[in-house]
């Protein structure tokens, strides 16, 4: 990971580094929505530190409606797979562990807007 913006999210906003499965799933099974932010290469990707800085701004925009955190490069790969939401940047969106839906690369403020707003109010998906 390691740029300055991303690091940020972690330590002085405190959101958890995910890296684990079992780090995934104890955030997203937690009641309420979470947010996962899977960064992909910020070398090679200026979008990256875009979304690191326009993540944080959609949280506060959204008042608490869901939390947030920032997933390791170990286990990136698995989640964009078992998402099908394969480009990065991205932001995942779990409700009770279920996954709802993913925002891959960077949009524009009202698309943010309107998509975080459809995604919130989705029901969450039965398991099987």
């Amino acid at each position: 990971m390691s740029h300055p913006l991303i690091d940020r999210l972690t330590t002085e906003m405190g959101w958890p580094l995910l890296e684990t499965d079992h780090d995934v799933a104890d955030f997203t099974n937690r009641p309420g929505v979470h947010v996962l932010f899977i960064p992909g290469d910020a070398k090679r990707n200026l979008e990256t530190a875009d979304v690191a800085v326009i993540l944080p701004e959609l949280k506060l925009t959204f008042q608490g409606k869901f939390d947030c955190a920032v997933v390791a490069d170990p286990i990136e790969a698995k989640l964009r797979e078992a998402t099908r939401v394969l480009k990065t940047p991205s932001l995942l969106f779990y409700r009770e562990g279920v996954f709802l839906a993913g925002i891959p690369k960077v949009r524009d403020w009202d698309d943010y807007m309107s998509r975080i707003a459809q995604i919130l109010a989705m029901p969450t998906p039965e398991t099987a």
